[in-house]
């Protein structure tokens, strides 16, 4: 099979995975939304901030090490897994004895526990980490779904009781630690990947030498997206940290839903042919083509239609999160596009220009918060749009340097779907306040949605965009291989 399909086959089983896991997220979400109040969601951002954290020193690099290594023998593969269970045991016994500390910052004495009983998740997780790392080399997304969809659907189950029984911000505590149990469990179950009792120093030094920048640069971003959440949570309350939070969990349910999809399949695909430059630039643009063709007008839309999502599926209480998920869904307009130029590094194992953006970017993030943060939540979602547009800049230069994929080529390429899916979108979040005056909520959501994802596809269509034909090829290309399956029978 080729590289081609057999990377478009794999983001088809990832996206499914996600789509499911996503689609069940959503659901658990909304209900949990109706049976605990923004409080409960503060709590668990406050803890979050420091479970990523502690995951990341976990992880250390070391899958995005053995996803890129050309050869991978048993012997590395297994050192990684035991160094990953040797930096889980490290990083949840800081967050053990943080614990007082992090409840001290935020004058909240109920994140002691929190914080020690949801950072269980950090050792759980340190035995999936290789061998879904081995799934995804292999491109075999569809064991990852085996295992995800009943991690998903337990977990929700279980979340959704102990919030209709009263327990508050433990149903969330709840659906986490479900949910890593469950797939972890399952993904060992069905994976075929299994390590041996050695230990070789000798790789440990060459994937750490990589892993350790990768870390490092996933620790600043780590500890810089969730800044936001720390800063909002210390300076304003629970409730309003929760509303913040909320906001950006519905977003991320659109966002990682697509470009996770995508860049846990392209990652290790695109490793494989990182000596050929012109194949290599020849996928990214195909890539990104496909990738903002799709997540522009679900960003751009979103924000569009959140107030009758909002009036729709969410208790009243909810609705001043309105207004950060807008401001959030800009910003993320930018997110595929430094995604995809960064991956150009991580496959060019150019993990210290990786680092080196980050820091820049990190130091970008400090400059624009000190402006904004003694004027609101507002004001601080309008800095993260500034941000997002001034990073693309340095990520898009290296893309040149290392593919000869220029920024004069990225905008080429990107353009065009983002000035369409702005002009619907855009004429969408016009004709709302005056559609909610005279029709109720649940009918201006699905008439305008409707409306809108038809008018862009038309007219993307119509302006014959590379992502359009590239979607109609591949699927003209499967039904014709189904059609001659089906004449050999």
């Amino acid at each position: 099979m080729s590289l081609s399909n057999k990377t478009a086959i794999g983001i088809l089983w990832n996206f499914s995975d996600q789509l499911l896991r996503r689609g069940m997220a959503s659901l658990v979400t909304l209900l949990l939304a109706r049976l605990l109040v923004p409080e409960d969601f503060g709590l668990l951002a406050m803890v979050l901030v420091f479970l990523t954290i502690a995951s990341a020193m976990m992880d250390s690099g070391l899958q995005q090490a053995i996803l890129r290594m050309p050869t991978l023998g048993p012997r590395d593969a297994s050192t990684a897994f035991f160094s990953n269970i040797a930096f889980g045991v490290l990083a949840y016994g800081l967050l053990y004895a943080s614990a007082p500390l992090i409840a001290d910052f935020y004058a909240e004495p109920r994140l002691i526990v929190l914080v020690r009983i949801g950072g269980i998740v950090v050792l759980i997780n340190s035995f999936e980490v290789i061998q879904g790392a081995m799934l995804n080399r292999a491109l075999d997304f569809r064991t990852r779904m085996k295992a995800g969809i009943p991690g998903s659907v337990v977990s929700g189950g279980v979340a959704v009781l102990l919030g209709w029984l009263g327990f508050g911000v433990w149903a969330l505590v709840g659906q986490m630690l479900t949910a890593a149990l469950v797939t972890t469990a399952l993904m060992w179950w069905w994976g075929s990947w299994r390590p041996r009792l050695e230990f070789d120093v000798v790789s440990f030094k060459a994937m750490f030498r990589f892993g350790y920048k990768m870390f490092l640069s996933r620790m600043l971003d780590v500890l810089f997206v969730n800044l936001y959440v720390l800063l909002i949570a210390k300076l304003f309350s629970a409730s309003v940290a929760g509303l913040f939070f909320f906001a950006e969990r519905l977003k991320e349910l659109v966002i990682n839903q697509l470009v996770t999809a995508v860049q846990n399949v392209t990652f290790p695909a695109l490793a494989s042919i990182q000596a050929d430059p012109v194949r290599l630039k020849s996928a990214y643009r195909q890539i990104l083509q496909v990738m903002v063709y799709l997540l522009f007008p679900a960003m751009l839309l979103l924000a569009a239609l959140a107030e009758p999502l909002f009036l729709t599926l969410l208790p009243e209480r909810w609705l001043a999160a309105v207004p950060y998920l807008q401001l959030m869904c800009i910003a993320a307009v930018m997110y595929p596009l430094s995604t995809l130029n960064l991956n150009v590094l991580k496959v060019k194992g150019r993990s210290d220009l990786f680092l080196g953006l980050e820091i820049v970017k990190k130091v970008l993030i400090c400059a624009v918060l000190a402006v904004t943060w003694r004027h609101g939540v507002m004001a601080i979602l309008i800095g993260q749009i500034v941000v997002a547009v001034v990073s693309y800049i340095p990520n898009a230069w290296f893309s040149r340097e290392l593919i000869n994929y220029s920024i004069r080529e990225q905008l080429a390429d990107f353009l065009p779907a983002l000035l369409l899916a702005s002009a619907v979108a855009g004429t969408t979040w016009w004709a709302v306040p005056a559609l909610l005056a005279i029709w109720p909520a649940p009918v201006v959501l699905v008439v305008s949605g409707l409306l809108a994802g038809a008018a862009y596809l038309l007219l993307s269509c119509w302006l014959r965009f590379a992502a359009w034909q590239y979607g109609a090829g591949w699927i003209q290309e499967r039904l014709s291989q189904r059609k001659v399956g089906n004449t050999a029978c």
